[in-house]
């Protein structure tokens, strides 16, 4: 009898497991290959699952690649035909090659403001900007981000362009016709986050405008998405955001600017926010909310890029009064 019941102890699980591995195999291979209508229809639910799954990462991809792949003109500008006398000055960038910008001279000796292009412009679209500060005696510098103008590669919408924009102050820092302690940033959107996380980070901004920023370059490929109009498909909005992480892995950490407006404290700052842009426009609100002193915000009807004239000259006449007040060429420091 105890052999009997060592045998069954020994014989029966090993049964019962190959009893279930079959009913597995059999489940499998009518799922496979069905013959009930009940396993048709499940197969069939199942392959739509699979293809409406496939399809929508598929559309998530190409629509993330629409986004930061952002069309650029590859024609070249003459600088000895321009107004104001602007120069070539390269700096190096992270990766060991360089970036050229336009620099615009000022008073010698004068601070020097950066203008920070935003997301699907590029620097040639702010020149009336460069010409009212560059009359108020400012030296003036801009270039054009990464996958935007005449810069290569896709734009990683912050994470690699504020790197861009360190180095194009420090560049500028070591030239002998400048301000090398005093700067003042512009930036709209992309340019706005980037002018943020510089100065954030580095005492030589003194002075800074943003326009339409936001606080972190997800947000913004979530903007993107919903102007593309395909973010009624679901899990499109979600395809995107884990592909745009996949891409910037290396910054898997960054964490909102947000984190790091203390940091901007004494800095004078003017915060534009724009009625035609209200998602940007309730991420510059939550910016001046959370910015320490001094802070300015101004409201206006339409962002930079669509003012008409007289708008764009009675804003530019802000953005030169706010620099002349905070960092003035002529002021003795």
């Amino acid at each position: 009898m105890s052999l009997l019941r060592t045998v069954l102890t020994f014989v029966l699980p090993g049964r019962r497991t190959l009893n279930a591995r079959s009913q597995r195999m059999a489940v499998f291979s009518e799922l496979r290959y069905p013959t009930t209508r009940l396993a048709k229809v499940l197969s069939s639910l199942l392959a739509i699952i699979l293809f409406a799954f496939v399809s929508i990462a598929l559309i998530s991809g190409f629509l993330l690649y629409q986004i930061l792949r952002t069309a650029h003109p590859t024609a070249t500008v003459d600088l000895t035909v321009m107004m104001g006398h602007p120069t070539t000055m390269s700096f190096p960038l992270a990766d060991g090659t360089t970036r050229d910008g336009w620099f615009f001279p000022g008073r010698r000796g004068a601070p020097t403001v950066v203008l920070c292009h935003g997301y699907l412009s590029q620097r040639g679209d702010v020149m009336t900007l460069v010409t009212a500060l560059q009359d108020s005696q400012f030296n003036v510098f801009l270039f054009d981000f990464s996958g935007h103008g005449t810069s290569p590669g896709i734009t990683t919408l912050g994470y690699r362009e504020r790197q861009e924009l360190k180095s194009a102050v420090q560049t500028l820092s070591a030239r002998d016709d400048v301000d090398p302690q005093h700067f003042g940033l512009w930036g709209v959107d992309l340019g706005g986050y980037v002018a943020l996380e510089e100065a954030s980070s580095d005492p030589r901004i003194s002075a800074l405008i943003v326009d339409d920023a936001y606080s972190d370059p997800r947000e913004m490929v979530q903007i993107a998405v919903n102007q593309s109009g395909l973010a009624v498909l679901p899990y499109v909005g979600r395809f995107c955001d884990w592909g745009f992480r996949l891409l910037n892995y290396q910054f898997r950490n960054e964490a909102p600017v947000t984190s790091r407006l203390a940091y901007t404290k004494g800095i004078p700052k003017l915060f534009f926010q724009s009625d035609s842009r209200p998602v940007l426009a309730n991420q510059v609100l939550q910016l001046f909310i959370l910015s320490p002193e001094p802070k300015q915000l101004i409201r206006t009807r339409t962002g930079y890029s669509e003012m008409t004239d007289e708008d764009r000259k009675n804003y530019e006449n802000i953005v030169v009064s706010f620099f002349l007040t905070n960092i003035s060429p002529t002021s003795n420091r």
